[in-house]
C-alpha cells in the first residue's frame, strides 16, 4: 500500500508526524500518547471492527508503516524536538512565499481566512478531522493531508508575519478577483539560531548512528543535514563538516571515489577543515592543497592508511573533530 500524501507539510518535502497522529502542532506528549494509543486500539487486528481479511492487513499496515514511526519519532524528546524546529522552518518559508500555496480542504480556507485568535477554530477544524481519520482506511491519507494543510496554515499565521495580507490562493477561486495583484512578499528574514541547531541535530544523530556501527542510518542523518546546510548560505561551515563526515564514512567503507568527491567538497567550502585535509591525505599522502608545497607524508598525527582505512588522528576540526580518532563501537 503507498502512503504517498501531498498536501499541507507533505508537499514540502516533510512528513508530518502531528497529521498521522491527528494531533495540532502544538500538542504537548501526554496528548499525543492518548491519540497514538486510540489509533492504535483501533488499528490494531485484534480488535479491528470489520469481517474482511483484507481490510485487517491494510489496518495493520497502516498501524506498522505510518501511525507508529511517527509516534516513535514525537514520543523521543530529541526528535521531537528537533521535528519542531523543521516544522516551523516550513511554516516560516511558506509564509514568505504564500502566493505560492495552494490549499484543496474547505477547512483549511476557512482557517486561512480567519482573522485575530485562529488557536480555537484551528483546535475545532482539527478535531472534526481527526475523529474521521481512520474510521474509513480509503479516506485516512486525504484526510491526513487535510490535517497537515490546516498544522501549515497554523505555522504559516503563528511563525511567519501575520501583518501580510491572506494570499490569493488561500481564497475561492470561483469567486473573481477585482484590482491588481498584490506585491510579492519581501525577503525572508535571514535564516535564525534554529537552523543551525536543526541541522547540528541531524549531524549529531548521524554520529551517534555511527558510533553504534549503523553506517546507513548514519549517511541518511548527514545527507537530510547537509540538504538543508547547502540551502542556506549562512552554514557553509555546517555544509563542509557534512561532506566531511560522509568522506570519512566512505572511506572506512573502502569506497575511496566516493570518499574523495566528499572531502574536496568540504575542503572546497572550507579550506580550514582539518578533518577533509586528513582525509585526501589518507587517500593520497602526497596530496597538497592549492598554494602548498609538496609533501611526502600527511599531516601531523596523522597515519594514512593507503589501503582505504581510517587516519590515525584525534584532531578531526570542526563539529566532528575526534570522532574518527579511536575504534568504531
Amino acid at each position: 500500500m503507498s502512503f504517498k500524501i501531498e498536501l499541507g507539510l507533505f508537499n514540502l518535502d516533510c512528513t508530518d508526524y502531528h497529521a498521522i497522529l491527528g494531533v495540532p502542532v502544538n500538542a504537548d506528549p501526554g496528548d499525543i500518547r492518548k491519540q497514538y494509543l486510540k489509533i492504535a486500539r483501533r488499528l490494531h487486528p485484534d480488535s479491528y471492527a470489520t469481517e474482511s481479511e483484507e481490510d485487517r492487513k491494510r489496518a495493520a499496515e497502516i498501524l506498522s508503516k505510518l501511525v507508529n514511526p511517527a509516534y516513535e519519532k514525537l514520543s523521543n524528546k530529541e526528535n521531537y524536538t528537533d521535528h519542531l524546529l523543521l516544522v516551523k522552518l516550513k511554516g516560516q518559508q511558506a509564509a514568505r512565499q504564500q502566493d505560492t500555496v495552494m490549499l484543496v480542504s474547505e477547512s483549511a480556507r476557512r482557517l486561512a481566512s480567519a482573522r485575530g485568535d485562529i488557536e480555537q477554530p484551528y483546535r475545532v477544524a482539527m478535531k472534526e478531522l481527526a475523529a474521521k481519520q481512520y474510521e474509513h482506511l480509503d479516506q485516512t491519507l486525504e484526510l491526513t493531508g487535510q490535517i497537515s494543510e490546516l498544522n501549515l496554515i497554523y505555522l504559516m499565521k503563528t511563525t511567519g508575519d501575520d501583518r501580510r495580507p491572506i494570499p490569493r490562493s488561500y481564497e475561492d477561486p470561483s469567486k473573481k478577483q477585482d484590482g491588481p495583484p498584490p506585491p510579492p512578499p519581501p525577503p525572508g528574514p535571514p535564516p535564525r539560531r534554529e537552523t543551525r541547531d536543526l541541522i547540528e541535530g541531524y549531524y549529531r544523530r548521524g554520529k551517534e548512528f555511527w558510533g553504534k556501527g549503523n553506517s546507513t542510518g548514519a549517511i541518511k542523518e548527514i545527507r537530510d543535514g547537509l540538504e538543508l546546510a547547502n540551502k542556506t548560505p549562512e552554514c557553509t561551515d555546517l555544509a563542509s563538516d557534512g561532506h566531511a563526515f560522509l568522506g570519512q564514512i566512505y572511506l572506512q567503507g573502502k569506497q575511496p571515489t566516493m570518499a574523495k568527491v566528499h572531502f574536496n567538497q568540504a575542503f572546497k567550502l572550507n579550506s580550514s577543515n582539518e578533518l577533509a585535509r586528513t582525509g585526501l591525505q589518507a587517500l593520497d599522502p602526497n596530496w597538497k592543497a592549492p598554494g602548498e608545497q609538496a609533501s611526502g607524508s600527511a599531516t601531523k598525527g596523522a597515519k594514512p592508511n593507503p589501503k582505504g582505512g581510517k587516519p590515525n588522528t584525534s584532531s578531526g576540526g570542526g563539529l566532528f573533530g575526534g570522532l574518527f580518532g579511536g575504534k568504531k563501537k
